[in-house]
């Protein structure tokens, strides 16, 4: 290792091999390309003195479409394909974007039903959520059958029939496993059961897809999705329903934009997934964009919520009657506020001082 490291340095060409080698478009290198453009994105939109969400509606479709790479992903959407669909997305847009600054879009709250929970906070953080006016709620399971049972059946009770209630086993289960134990978890209604297995099992997902359609539940995917022709081929093996797009899990808003355009033409609805700790506040632009400009329906729409780390952000989201407020400061809402940058540095920060000296003693 220490030799391609001293030969690396004297050619940068063979640093492209090795990053190369790494995987094209995936991983360390893929999450730091989406790190480094989504803060272009920022930049651009705080020069234009707009939310990023407003960049991307007013932008020309033709522009837009230059901001897209179509490699790999021609085969099921092609250049001419995406400016034809964000022309038709032209019709009606004032009035989407006035509905949205109105009444927001909606969302999910994941944060009532972590496994882990007692039956006591599960109950207080439901009373709390229906109170607060939510009406679309997600509860973790499969580490146990009978738990799950328990605490699905709690929770349907507490919110009643009408309400939405999905379900996320966070990778947890082979393919079989998993559509045994939704059967099991039927009869609580879920709408979709999130990422029941290896979420790079394209044809696990497609099976578990097939055989869940008679009992109505839909199976939602895509918050570890490597890039857009991992979303391609999940949409042409009809491997989901809902597909849930991360906000930097792909490389920026421009691989984001390709995948919405893909869902878009494939009648799929987008359901970000948005875990708190910054997610919430950059995919809130990416959603409303999708609503204003590309998909132009909330059917069977909405957008993730969790409750936390909100506070270290100078621009954090706005939750009105459990839908996301479109952001009015100019840019992608990533700004940090500086005293959390300060406290959470490496390693002299304020937080990292306590856990090494924890470390030591």
């Amino acid at each position: 290792m220490r030799k391609m490291d001293s030969r690396a340095t004297e050619s940068p060409s063979l640093w492209g091999k090795a990053l190369k080698l790494i995987g094209p478009e995936k991983g360390v290198v893929h999450l730091a390309t989406a790190a480094v453009l989504n803060a272009v994105w920022d930049l651009w939109a705080k020069q234009e003195g707009k939310p990023l969400w407003k960049l991307l509606v007013d932008m020309d479709p033709r522009k837009l479409v230059s901001c897209l790479d179509f490699r790999y992903i021609t085969d099921v959407l092609t250049e001419e394909e995406a400016y034809e669909i964000l022309r038709k997305g032209q019709v009606g847009k004032k009035e989407r974007e006035e509905q949205m600054l109105a009444h927001g879009y909606p969302a999910y709250t994941t944060s009532c039903a972590w496994l882990g929970y007692s039956d006591a906070t599960l109950k207080q953080l439901c009373s709390k959520a229906l109170e607060d006016g939510w009406t679309r709620f997600k509860v973790k399971v499969g580490a146990d059958l009978q738990d799950d049972i328990r605490r699905c059946r709690l929770i349907r009770n507490m919110i009643g029939p009408e309400k939405t209630l999905m379900m996320d086993a966070n990778q947890r289960w082979d393919v079989p496993e998993a559509v045994e134990w939704m059967a099991k978890l039927a009869e609580f209604k879920p709408l979709w059961i999130e990422e029941p297995t290896s979420p790079d099992d394209i044809l696990g997902h497609a099976t578990i897809s097939k055989a869940l359609v008679p009992l109505g539940i839909g199976v939602a995917t895509g918050e570890q999705c490597h890039n857009r022709v991992i979303f391609k081929q999940l949409l042409q093996a009809k491997a989901l329903q809902f597909l849930q797009i991360d906000s930097c899990r792909l490389g920026s808003v421009n691989e984001n934009l390709s995948v919405l355009l893909m869902a878009k033409k494939f009648d799929i609805p987008v359901c970000p997934h948005a875990g708190g700790v910054g997610l919430c506040e950059l995919v809130q632009h990416l959603i409303i964009f999708d609503f204003i400009s590309v998909s132009a329906s909330l059917k069977d729409r909405m957008c993730e919520y969790v409750d936390h780390l909100h506070e270290h952000f100078k621009y954090p989201v706005i939750i009105k009657k459990a839908s996301y407020m479109p952001p009015k400061d100019a840019g992608y809402s990533t700004e940090m506020k500086e005293e959390s940058v300060k406290k959470h540095q490496y390693p002299d920060g304020e937080v990292w001082e306590k856990l090494l000296a924890a470390q030591v003693n």
